[in-house]
């Protein structure tokens, strides 16, 4: 039953947490499928590598130093945040590498990262839940994990991955071939950091005080991070308004469906809408790609006909002329 229990909160609040990142993408959705892939990348195949890497490094190091305290410093703040960035990075990566159509900016970089890390977390909250809340102290010492593991610091693993998906994401958006090698190296070193300074803190802080002190910072973090997706989502705004403005004038859509596609609060009303007048697919369709032709202008801009720009461009301005007459507006 505890363990049930356990694998329920772990993982539920992590599908929470992924349909909250899923919500605030506002104006081009990722495919599920990638997203359901990632979350499962980080559930199972970082989350159960780790757990072996971590324990191997760490009887290593125990074997070498003879100390409980050095191997206990070492682990957590060293080959933790190295070897976990590593793993859940690599399905960032893979998305990066194998489906770089659908990598079109920062944000889509931060809700890759956040996915694959959530799943991650899925694992590890649930394990942490279990062992050292129910096993050590009762359905008292579940509650009191949970509440660490999923209030206190349920957005730790996403906050950190995210600088590497921002850094891909801004590699791919660049010319120059020291930015596209230095950025996400960058952005993997900054996620390895802050997870190894999380971890040197929570194991240094002891008490109420150390907990309030520590979770203080985590949040502060949290915060940043948060402005950070406020500026990406306000930025693919822009890109909507400028890129699609042409689209009027050529006849493509209306003036309606410009300020409708422009607008997060009158697409949701446009799909609302939609629902009850048997247009909710050709709606959200038509919307996802003025999304996807905005971003592919500014790749184009940036870029020139990298990766068939041109083409995909003629083939996401044809599809959204057809569907237009379908789609609804508000």
């Amino acid at each position: 039953m505890a363990l049930i229990l356990s694998l329920c909160i772990g993982f539920g609040a992590s599908f929470l947490f992924a349909y909250i990142l899923y919500w605030l993408d506002r104006y081009e959705k990722e495919p599920l499928p990638l997203l359901g892939g990632v979350f499962l990348w980080g559930a199972i195949v970082a989350a159960g590598s780790a757990f072996l890497i971590n324990t191997a490094l760490g009887l290593g190091i125990y074997i070498f130093t003879g100390s409980e305290t050095a191997t206990e410093f070492a682990t957590t703040s060293l080959v933790a945040p190295f070897v976990e960035e590593i793993l859940k990075g690599l399905a960032v990566l893979l998305v990066f590498a194998i489906f770089r159509r659908e990598f079109d900016s920062v944000l889509d970089g931060i809700i890759y990262a956040g996915i694959a890390a959530l799943g991650f977390a899925a694992t590890e909250n649930a394990y942490y839940i279990y062992t050292y809340g129910y096993q050590e102290g009762g359905f008292s010492g579940l509650l009191w994990l949970t509440f660490i593991r999923i209030i206190l610091v349920g957005w730790q693993h996403p906050f950190y991955t995210a600088f590497f998906g921002i850094g891909l994401a801004i590699g791919r958006l660049n010319r120059n071939v020291l930015v596209k090698i230095g950025a996400p190296l960058l952005g993997l070193g900054a996620a390895m950091f802050t997870h190894a300074v999380h971890n040197t803190l929570a194991g240094m802080m002891q008490g109420l005080g150390g907990l309030f002190l520590g979770t203080t910072i985590d949040w502060t973090g949290w915060f940043f991070m948060f402005l950070v997706v406020l500026w990406a989502i306000h930025h693919e705004g822009q890109l909507i308004r400028r890129y699609l403005t042409t689209e009027v004038e050529a006849g493509t859509m209306s003036l309606a469906h410009y300020h409708t596609a422009a607008s997060t609060w009158r697409q949701m009303a446009a799909r609302f809408s939609a629902l009850f007048h048997g247009r909710y697919k050709s709606t959200s369709r038509f919307y996802q790609l003025c999304g996807e032709y905005a971003h592919k202008r500014q790749q184009y801009a940036r870029l020139g006909d990298e990766s068939g720009n041109v083409a995909i461009l003629r083939q996401l301005r044809d599809e959204m002329a057809k569907l237009a007459p379908f789609a609804q507006v508000a």
